[in-house]
Formats: structure tokens, sequence, C-alpha cells
């Protein structure tokens, strides 16, 4: 097998295990929290990405669209899908935003699925804001507090 060929297997290797974890049991979340990085100015800037709605970082608009934990019991991992285009120059009046990425991106592996982009890089740090509770899971925490008497 040449050289090439064994990147190629190492590299679905790494893949297949990651989203086969990814498959487990997941604490659903409202907020992605990404850190990105502006080359030129090498500043790195946390962004926090309520779901649907668009977040600006730079050129750059970033939709997340799902963020997902695995359970207190489970190996961390935090994994978000995400939509990523760049807009414009203001001054392009007629421009149309370019699509950049759409895909999960995980934590624990940035690299996996990563932004390519000449100016910016995202990659997803942590999810917030715990939508709901996974029921039957020991060690979840809940998320509503109970009812005071």
């Amino acid at each position: 097998m040449s050289g090439l060929g064994r990147l190629a297997a190492c590299f679905c290797g790494i893949v297949l295990a990651t989203t086969a974890h990814a498959e487990g049991p997941v604490l659903e979340h409202g907020v992605a929290v990404l850190q990105g990085l502006d080359k030129v100015t090498a500043r790195i800037s946390a962004l926090h990405a309520p779901l649907g709605e668009p977040t600006r970082f730079g050129t750059l608009e970033v939709i997340a669209r799902a963020c997902r934990e695995t359970p207190p019991t489970e190996p961390p991992e935090s994994a978000a899908f995400l939509q990523i285009r760049e807009l414009p120059a203001a001054s392009d009046t007629e421009g149309t935003p370019v699509d950049l990425f759409s895909g999960w991106m995980f934590a624990s592996s940035p690299a996996v699925s990563a932004l390519e982009h000449p100016v910016y890089d995202i990659w997803v740090t942590d999810c917030a804001e715990p939508i709901a509770p996974i029921e039957g899971i020991q060690g979840v925490p809940e998320t509503t507090a109970p009812p005071s008497e």
C-alpha cells in the first residue's frame, strides 16, 4: 500500500472511530461555544453561537444547527453541526455569500473536520445551555429545578 493509501486508511479509521463514538447517548445544548482565530492579527476570540442564529466573526457568518455533548459518565466530547459562509464586502453590493463549510466539528479532534480559510480558523470548544436531560442515564444532572413547596 502506498504512503498516500496508508494516510487515507488512517484518516478513514479516525473518522469512523469518532462517528461511532458519537452514536451513544448525548446531551442536547442550545449554544455552541467556539473559538475563532484571525490569522492576520493573531487574535483568538470566544464565540457563543445560539442554535439557528447567525453569529459573525470577521467576514464569516456561522450558524450552529446542533450542539451535543456526551454525558458525564462517558469520555468527554462536544460536537457541533456548523454552517459557515463568507459574506461579501460591504462595498460589494451585488456579491453573494460563499458557502465554506457545512458539517460536524468535534472539540477533541478539530483537524478531522476543519474549516479551510486563508484568514480565519474556527473550532468547537464546548456546548452551553442544556436543552433537556436524557432519561435513564446515571450521572446526568437535571436541567430543571424541582418544584418548590
